[in-house]
């Protein structure tokens, strides 16, 4: 499983992921200061999953029309540890019933909801 950590996602959180075996990069790390457009390129050219707490990334897919192939994951989340996060998103991985392939794959408080596109 391939994952792009937006420069939001605690460090705590990307390391945990990583130690866990998930071929992770991170934004903050790799490129810090892009824009979501480049980001979303990255992720469109990479391949991978973006994992954000940026809520712009639903206009980016919906009215911009970017289209990564694996999906993008945004948390709404008020309060949580810095690992929390990677938690949340191992969890969401794991689980069979949730396709996250063509979908902006919302988690909040209330729980998850997706918009595929």
């Amino acid at each position: 499983m391939k994952l792009l950590a937006n420069e939001n996602i605690p460090y705590k959180s990307f390391l945990y992921l990583k130690a866990k075996g998930y071929e992770i990069v991170s934004i903050g790390i790799e490129n810090p200061s892009i824009t979501d457009a480049e980001v979303m390129a990255i992720a469109i050219n990479e391949k991978r999953i973006v994992v954000t707490f940026n809520r712009d990334y639903g206009e980016l897919i919906f009215k911009r029309n970017y289209k990564p192939e694996k999906g993008v994951i945004y948390l709404r989340l008020d309060e949580y540890e810095p690992e929390e996060p990677g938690l949340i998103i191992e969890e969401i991985i794991n689980n069979k019933e949730i396709d996250l392939t063509m979908a902006l794959t919302v988690i909040d408080k209330n729980g998850i909801r997706q918009r595929k596109y």
